[in-house]
């Protein structure tokens, strides 16, 4: 799960983490109320949406401006101003995709005597099940970037999980960060306080970028992006209020609702399985045949008919999706139960793209008798191959 900007800085302050001064304002008159409260004279004022890259990015209306969606005001009045331009309207960045995202709050934060920009973050390492810093002096810019052009410029320290976070792990990552003195104290605090905050949260990612030394010596985070292990957030029900329904994809709520694990890609071949590992096999072998996934969805072990039923609409209700491949593997999960959800689904919505269904495992045979018996056009496959080649031949005879 992702929070916004606003939201990671109060958990990380909670964990005694400096931060600036700041509030959030969902409209121009809360705005302008947060930057009175504020120290001044400077503040930013920045967009929150589940997206990196604000600061590049460009508002779709003419209305907003072209300043992107962070900006520097020297004002209150100007901050009132940027406020009015940005809330309400759609911000695109190069993480947000070209349909961007509306903005319906912003952050009103001190500005700040910045004398270097870095960054930072923290991750899990599936490889070694350790906790991963990575920090780089190229701050202000993608880490993707540096990694593919100045990979020697990333510095990592993995923390074991048996001792924690030690001061000598902070003092490697600042000396990699060319500070000095006083400064090299301050980050050792400041990462002292992440890891703790990192590791109690469930997080899954904390990235700082930048992260800024000031003019007094000091580190901080500037900006700063959080997210959680979802199967965590039963521990934290503080953070579970953070979420945004309003930032995440449609079908994937819809998805959570059922329980389905649902994940929207870019390709045109709807896809339902139950297993995780079988649904990569699934989307591997579309895209060996030519194709590219339209989605990852995991019905589940044990899911129902409704339960099928819902995968099915959720899949179609992508507009990208010209083709449906249903491979089922019946362990716990009945063959026949999903050959009625599928013919359930199909009559509903008025199927109208082609459909291969490949089912293997308990009652089998029960399964293809309710498709074949149903009427509909259920293009049946023998195996894994060949369902994966008749959605994608099937697809390309439709267009």
């Amino acid at each position: 799960m992702n929070i916004h900007e606003y939201q990671a800085k109060q958990v990380l302050a909670k964990y005694g983490v400096p931060v600036l001064k700041g509030g959030v304002a969902y409209t121009p008159e809360e705005a302008e109320q947060v930057a009175r409260g504020l120290d001044g004279p400077v503040f930013v004022v920045k967009s929150q949406i589940h997206a990196g890259g604000r600061g590049k990015g460009r508002f779709k209306e003419p209305a907003a401006g072209d300043k992107g969606g962070v900006r520097l005001t020297k004002s209150v009045d100007d901050v009132r101003e940027n406020a009015a331009q940005m809330l309400g309207n759609t911000l695109v960045t190069h993480q947000s995709g070209p349909e961007g995202k509306q903005v319906k709050r912003i952050y009103v934060e001190d500005g700040c005597d910045i004398q270097r920009e870095l960054y930072l973050s923290m991750l899990i390492d599936r490889a070694t099940s350790r906790v991963i810093i990575m920090a780089s002096t190229e701050g202000g810019m993608d880490i993707e970037e540096v990694a593919a052009k100045t990979p020697e410029k990333i510095f990592t320290v993995a923390i074991d999980p048996v001792t924690g976070i030690q001061p000598f792990h902070c003092r490697n990552v600042a000396f990699s960060l060319g500070l000095k003195g006083d400064q090299v104290k301050s980050c050792t605090r400041l990462l002292m306080a992440l890891y703790r905050a990192f590791t109690e949260t469930d997080a899954a990612m904390l990235e700082i970028n930048p992260l800024v030394v000031t003019g007094a010596g000091g580190v901080l985070p500037l900006d700063c992006k959080m997210n959680f292990d979802s199967n965590a957030l039963y521990r934290h029900p503080d953070i579970s209020e953070m979420r945004d329904e309003d930032e995440e994809n449609p079908a994937e709520l819809e998805a959570t609702k059922h329980d389905l694990n649902y994940i929207k890609l870019d390709g045109a071949i709807g896809c339902m399985v139950n297993g995780a590992g079988l649904a990569m096999a699934t989307m591997d072998i579309i895209k060996l045949y030519g194709a590219e996934p339209a989605n990852f969805l995991d019905v589940g072990g044990g899911a129902t008919k409704e339960r099928v039923t819902t995968a099915f609409k959720i899949i179609l209700s992508d507009p990208n999706v010209e083709g449906i491949l249903v491979n089922i593997f019946g362990g716990i999960m009945r063959c026949d139960v999903i050959a009625e959800g599928v013919v359930a689904a199909a009559k509903e919505v008025s199927l109208n793209v082609p459909l291969v269904v490949r089912l293997e495992g308990t009652n089998v045979d029960l399964g293809k008798k309710i498709m074949a018996d149903s009427g509909l056009p259920i293009i049946a496959a023998d195996n894994l191959a060949d369902a994966a080649q008749k959605v994608v031949e099937a697809v390309k005879e439709a267009q």
